[in-house]
């Protein structure tokens, strides 16, 4: 098994459980936070989605889908046109709010096509360029490729502690 295929197989896991997380879920149930500073279902995907997508087009050479697909338009939040959620107070993390599930699952489905898309034509020699110099070490595209999966994987499984929250409330 190639590393690509890893790393795939990894993405598509992303996929599944942003999927499985807000199926079914109302707007109320997306949008809601179990306290005053937490985050909601809705705020976690959309950031992850919004990582995924800004990290990965960059490495990658491409459009981000937010823009290049009108996602950014679609969502109509309201925050700075490149914000990716770092940093939000809970003020930012109130902004970004949902009517469905299809919203997100839609975004993330563009996303991790062009993700996808990407990692068919990675090759090992690929995973060692530099991408960000601005770290010591400098950042490999497979660092970064890592780093972006394991920051998904945690938020998605915030998103369904999140859910089970307020479905246990």
């Amino acid at each position: 098994m190639h590393a690509k295929d890893i790393l795939s197989d990894g993405y598509g896991r992303v996929q599944e459980e942003v999927h499985a997380v807000v199926e079914g879920l109302t707007a109320d149930g997306l949008n809601a936070r179990p306290g005053p500073t937490a985050n909601s279902v809705s705020w976690l995907i959309w950031h992850l989605t919004r990582v995924q997508d800004d990290h990965v087009a960059d490495a990658a050479g491409l459009e981000q889908v937010w823009f290049g697909q009108d996602w950014e338009k679609r969502f109509g939040l309201g925050l700075p046109r490149h914000d990716t959620g770092y940093g939000h107070s809970p003020a930012k993390v109130a902004k970004v709010r949902v009517d469905s599930p299809d919203l997100l699952t839609g975004y993330y489905d563009a996303v991790h096509e062009q993700t996808r898309g990407f990692l068919r034509e990675v090759t090992a020699q690929d995973l060692e360029r530099v991408v960000d110099e601005r770290w010591d070490p400098p950042v490999t595209l497979g660092t970064r490729l890592v780093s972006v999966l394991s920051d998904d994987l945690q938020h998605v499984g915030q998103a369904a502690y999140v859910r089970g929250l307020l479905q246990a409330s």
